[in-house]
């Protein structure tokens, strides 16, 4: 269960001067007590000073904290509206400042990771999942973990929301990609992936055909890939630079090595600095330097 956020001296509504008003306060209440045990009549006068303090303090601290989560806000904002170079300038300082916070964090490995930095994604996520586990932090970390082909951290990652239909897809994903993935498994979550949407309609089919492919079905692999292709018409770039990845992926998996490569090829032009071009770049320098395409053997012409 997410924990929210607790008010520290130690969170980002803190300064070094609003401590020392606390510090002063506190001083000025202890000496507020001992001035009524010793029969002083000034106590009273010394305990609203320290009372006065304290208010100063808190003011002063909800105030830089309000900033502080309205500009995490701003972030948030960037993000989803797709613009990761405004998301970073806005994570950047946050990170520099408040590295252990888990919102923080959260923010920073939401946006580290579409912009094809799996690893520090992972790592920040992993923090912030410590007091959050909320649906997009979760999708994410099992994304990049198999992103870096860690299956075993994947399926971890991927117990804290069982039931969500994109932890689903990435958990696919991990187990017929990433290396130690159980690809029997990874064929069975295949077959059930959800298609309520154009974006998760292409993943699926796309998975499918990576699944396709490790039984060397090469009529069933273009048959997914052209049923994913007229799904991600309408996605946005860095959508279709990721399906391109995994569609090269199926290819390759299959032995169509030229294929494999112009497909990856074309998904790293198609959304530079993204995870989807990250991808595709690192799985095109393992292609074997030799072609070949199974394709012409199943009767599809291998420029499907």
């Amino acid at each position: 269960m997410e924990k929210p956020a607790v008010l520290k001296a130690s969170t980002p509504g803190s300064h070094p001067l609003i401590r020392g008003v606390w510090l002063a306060a506190f001083v000025l209440l202890l000496a507020a007590v001992a001035l009524m045990v010793a029969g002083s009549f000034a106590y009273p006068l010394v305990a609203l000073i320290a009372a006065g303090w304290f208010v100063a303090g808190l003011g002063a601290y909800l105030v830089r904290h309000a900033r502080f989560l309205a500009t995490l806000a701003h972030g948030e904002r960037a993000l989803r509206g797709g613009d990761l170079l405004q998301a970073r300038a806005v994570a950047a300082p946050l990170v520099d400042r408040y590295p252990t916070f888990p919102p923080v964090q959260r923010l920073a490995g939401l946006v580290l990771y579409p912009s094809g930095d799996p690893l520090s994604a992972a790592t920040l996520l992993e923090g912030a999942a410590r007091s959050m586990r909320d649906r997009d932090l979760v999708v994410t970390l099992v994304a990049a973990y198999a992103a870096l082909n860690k299956a075993g951290d994947a399926r971890r990652a991927a117990a804290l929301r069982p039931n969500d239909p994109d932890v689903a897809l990435a958990l696919a994903w991990s187990e017929l990609v990433a290396l130690g993935g159980d690809r029997s498994r990874g064929a069975e979550l295949a077959r059930g992936l959800p298609s309520d949407s154009l974006a998760r309609a292409a993943m699926t089919a796309t998975l499918q055909a990576i699944a396709a492919a490790h039984r060397h079905d090469a009529g069933a692999v273009r048959a997914r890939l052209r049923e994913a292709e007229d799904r991600s018409v309408l996605l946005a770039a860095d959508e279709r630079a990721f399906l391109g990845y995994l569609g090269g992926v199926a290819l390759r998996e299959l032995g169509a090595f030229d294929d494999a490569r112009a497909t990856f090829t074309l998904a790293m032009e198609a959304a530079p600095g993204t995870i989807g071009e990250a991808l595709a770049r690192r799985e095109r320098t393992h292609i074997p330097s030799g072609s070949g395409s199974p394709s012409s053997a199943s009767g599809q012409p291998s420029s499907d």
